[in-house]
């Protein structure tokens, strides 16, 4: 059902290169195995997030990062779909608002880590106050490196939490990023997602893969591990980001809790 663990680890960010790789690459996989994998695995899945949910000792943390059009909202309509919804804690992050601005930037997502029990999503991150906020004006690029060691002492804080992030870098080309811009501007059902601040994204596409390669290789810890995913076909991307959720479920060990009822069934006659 999922992929091999020699797949899931070739996605591992490698510091020296983070962005280095093909985001085309198919690992010699196909659309129709994936169709075929996806159906199988996600009932497994759904049973592990619910014995997960029902147990409440530990969190997962599946954070969604990638350039505009990588798949974030594809990712959560495809795989997340699979699971039981009061198990999961999903939040999508913009810009700040102005109560937002005055607060410590990493407030409003320590705010929303998962309590024990949940699958936790972020749509978009903290990492986007070390990208988006500098290139907006919401911080100066003198803060960037303070900023940075912040982000990484509140990482050090979930093994406490006992909760285990999953950090996804959706990689896609400048070319295929292009082509679903301009499927967006074709389609009124998609239309509504546009926002100017994407074409500018779009022209500073080398700028912004360039900082976010810094930023991955800077917060790229055994903790914390980041995976750079290729993103130019939907149904890898998809079937990547379930087979990293279900190995983060395997390694949990989940078993249904065996504690003992609050009744007898004497007590029902």
């Amino acid at each position: 059902m999922r992929l091999a663990d020699a797949i899931l680890d070739a996605c591992l960010c490698n510091v020296q290169a983070p962005l280095g790789q093909d985001p085309a690459r198919d690992f010699g996989l196909s659309k129709d195995a994936a169709q075929q994998a996806m159906a199988a695995l996600k009932p497994w899945l759904n049973e592990q997030q619910r014995m997960l949910w029902a147990n409440r000792r530990e969190a997962l943390l599946l954070v969604l990062q990638g350039p505009d059009c990588a798949g974030k909202d594809g990712v959560i309509r495809k795989v997340i779909s699979a699971f039981d919804p009061q198990g999961i804690s999903l939040h999508g992050f913009h810009q700040p608002d102005e109560q937002e601005r005055r607060q410590h930037f990493l407030q409003r997502y320590r705010q929303r880590l998962p309590q024990a029990g949940l699958l936790g999503v972020f749509n978009r991150s903290h990492y986007e106050a070390l990208i988006c906020d500098p290139l907006d004006g919401l911080c100066g690029e003198a803060e960037v490196p303070q900023r940075l060691q912040e982000l990484l002492a509140f990482e050090r804080e979930w093994p406490a939490l006992r909760l285990h992030p999953l950090k996804c870098y959706l990689q896609i080309s400048r070319e295929e990023q292009k082509r679903r811009l301009l499927s967006r501007l074709e389609r009124p059902e998609k239309r509504w997602k546009l926002h100017s601040s994407d074409l500018q994204a779009y022209r500073e596409y080398a700028l912004r893969q360039q900082r976010w390669s810094d930023l991955l290789a800077a917060s790229h810890t055994p903790e914390a591990p980041w995976y750079v995913l290729p993103a130019d076909h939907r149904w890898l991307r998809d079937w990547l980001v379930a087979s990293l959720l279900a190995r983060e479920l395997e390694r949990r060990h989940l078993t249904w809790p065996d504690s003992p009822p609050p009744f007898s069934a004497a007590d029902l006659m």
